[in-house]
């Protein structure tokens, strides 16, 4: 039986795999808990953002700054590209 992780995480079942195959806690809270809530459906495709290669540099870095990744500042553009998807 899965550990309550408590009300902030809605399937602790689904949580505790995810840490296990090595997601973050903030990776793994955001998936388990739109695969408890029926309006999500996270296997789908997301939105229609451009994909990163397009954005800019200085969008890049935002981005990057928003999720407070560490070193950005001396990242190059393909650095802070695989930073965002493996964060």
């Amino acid at each position: 039986m899965a550990k309550n992780h408590g009300p902030s995480i809605k399937d602790d079942a689904t949580y505790e795999a995810l840490r296990e195959d090595g997601a973050s806690k903030e990776k793994a809270a955001r998936i388990a808990n739109a695969q408890a809530n029926s309006d999500m459906q996270p296997s789908k495709k997301g939105g229609q953002a451009p994909p990163y290669e397009t954005w800019t540099k200085d969008d890049l870095y935002a981005r990057a700054q928003e999720l407070e990744i560490d070193g950005r500042s001396s990242m190059s553009k393909d650095e802070l590209i695989d930073a965002l998807r493996n964060h």
